[in-house]
This record gives C-alpha cells, sequence and structure tokens, in this order.
C-alpha cells in the first residue's frame, strides 16, 4: 500500500477547522491503516506556505502522495466525497 502524505491548511482554531482535523483523523485511522503523514498548517501562522500552494479557501486538503495531487476543500464531513478525492474509492 502507497504511503499517503496529507496537507491540511486551517484558519486558526474555528470550529470549521477542528471540524475538517477530526473528520480527516478519523477518514485517516478508519480507511489508511497507519499508511498516511497528516500535517496540519495554520494559514495565520504560516502565510507564506498557503500562499506557495495557492490555498483560496480553508479548510483545504492537498493530497501529495501518491499522484496525482488532489486538493478537497471544505471540512471534510462528505465522507464519500473525500474517499473519491483521495482515490479511496472508484465513482460508480
Amino acid at each position: 500500500m502507497n504511503k499517503y502524505i496529507l496537507r491540511l491548511y486551517i484558519t486558526g482554531q474555528t470550529p470549521k477547522s477542528e471540524r475538517a482535523i477530526e473528520n480527516l483523523r478519523r477518514i485517516c485511522e478508519d480507511e489508511l491503516d497507519g499508511q498516511y503523514q497528516m500535517v496540519i498548517i495554520d494559514v495565520l501562522e504560516r502565510p507564506q506556505l498557503a500562499e506557495d500552494e495557492k490555498i483560496l479557501a480553508t479548510p483545504t486538503l492537498i493530497k501529495e502522495l501518491p499522484p496525482p495531487l488532489r486538493r478537497i476543500i471544505g471540512d471534510l464531513s462528505d465522507t464519500e466525497k473525500v474517499l473519491l478525492g483521495l482515490e479511496l474509492r472508484r465513482s460508480t
């Protein structure tokens, strides 16, 4: 199984940011069996990183590895949409 490298861009400790973190952790634990690295980046603390990645909205999840690169915007509460975005599910 490929190791997933995921970066979640958030804006501060808002309820939406907290929800996105919780949802991503749950999805990773349920689906990726420990084969992931998750980095949470607060754009208020590291604005240059957000600018470099052209983050226009938060929360934004970027799947760096395995390729192809994918972006998912929102609090990640729609698990099926996130799984499709991470290519852990095939669309039917």
